[in-house]
């Protein structure tokens, strides 16, 4: 039914193991719903500072912009982690971003009813969470003006810097996906202090105002958000947020689903082509040992699936794939349990893409 070219950068770490699974998935989808995918492996990250010089080099650069997604493993570890080398490996992360102009990142959070009991947090306060952040991913605090110490290392600053055009790009983004969910969109912000924050809600209030009068709208600064994520966090849809919260309660936001392993994401801009990758890191002390948890990576071709290639279906047999294995018990060793069969990366893959043949094989 549909030809699809993906750029495939496995990275370091735990990267091209789970990044196999990923794969392994996709092409039972093919297998079962009549498309062909086009896997174009590239580099990207400490393996590409090894082999080129570069965390981004021109032809991995090449290879993503002839692809139609970009499906990427992790990138960094201890190896290249001297401050004063002249590159790092998270410089391409943030060059393919900056290449593709891909301004959100859509962190979806969503507790699988197996995973209940994986969380510290009580059954009663994560079950039913389905949340999708919406991160601002290409300005404030991360990309604004900055001094560096200097040799008397007496200051350095950065600065959150925000733009209009900027803010009403991502909270659009945000609002049409609220749109096609339960309706309600939150804006998180430091208002009371900061004044981008008091434009970013300024303009979310002017955006939504006048294009999307049906959507629920409301403003919670982000110490309080922080403290509602863990108390009652089933009461929230979509949440959009500059870069520096996101970043943060995002991270927050894995303890719900009961590990970093299980999340994906998505970063997006104005074009089909977006980048998607698991939220964890290389995980470099795991690495190669078949312990990694996929599901992240997997659940990221899901994403793909859905918002570059417009594959709902897809997307959802996926999902739901991985729901039907969590709920079989099986659980890599980051969320296993007395009463689970754990199992390693590639079983965890060969599980859910086992699932997807039985399940959608015509």
């Amino acid at each position: 039914m549909g030809r699809f070219m993906i750029a495939v950068l496995p990275g370091d770490g735990i990267g091209p193991e789970v990044i196999a699974e990923a794969l392994r998935v996709l092409e039972a989808i093919g297998h079962c719903f009549g498309h062909r995918f086009e896997f174009h492996e590239a580099l990207i990250g400490g393996a590409a500072i090894d082999a080129t010089g570069s965390p981004l080099p021109p032809e991995t650069l090449e290879r993503c912009r002839r692809s139609d997604a970009i499906l990427l493993g992790a990138v960094g570890g201890p190896k290249w982690d001297d401050p004063t080398a002249p590159v790092r490996p998270e410089q391409g992360l943030l060059g393919l971003r900056k290449a593709f102009d891909l301004f959100a990142n859509l962190r979806p959070v969503r507790v699988f009813p197996a995973m209940v009991h994986a969380t510290p947090l009580k059954e009663g306060i994560v079950r039913g969470v389905d949340i999708l952040f919406v991160r601002e991913l290409t300005g404030g605090l991360y990309f604004g003006p900055r001094q560096e110490a200097g040799p008397d290392g007496n200051e350095a600053y950065d600065t959150m810097r925000y733009t209009r055009p900027e803010i009403e790009r991502v909270v659009r983004l945000a609002a049409r996906l609220a749109q096609g969910r339960r309706k309600k969109l939150t804006s998180v912000d430091k208002a009371n202090v900061l004044a981008a924050s008091r434009l970013w809600r300024q303009v979310t209030e002017a955006v939504i105002r006048r294009e999307f009068p049906a959507l629920a709208l409301e403003h919670i600064l982000v110490d309080a958000f922080a403290m509602h994520l863990i108390r009652r966090p089933a009461v929230f849809d979509v949440v959009v947020t500059e870069n520096m919260f996101g970043d943060i309660l995002t991270d927050e936001a894995a303890v719900l689903a009961g590990s970093m392993g299980m999340l994906p994401s998505a970063s997006l801009g104005e074009t089909p082509l977006g980048l998607f990758e698991p939220v964890h890191g290389s995980a470099p002390d795991i690495a190669g040992r078949n312990l990694a948890n996929p599901i992240g990576a997997i659940l990221s071709g899901a994403l793909m699936l859905r918002y570059s290639f417009g594959l709902e279906a897809e997307a959802q047999a996926i999902e739901r794939a991985v729901e039907a294995v969590l709920a079989a018990g099986y659980r890599t060793p980051d969320i296993a349990d007395g009463e689970t069969c754990i199992v390693g990366t590639r079983e965890m893959g060969e599980a859910i893409a086992r699932y997807i043949l039985k399940e959608w094989k015509g």
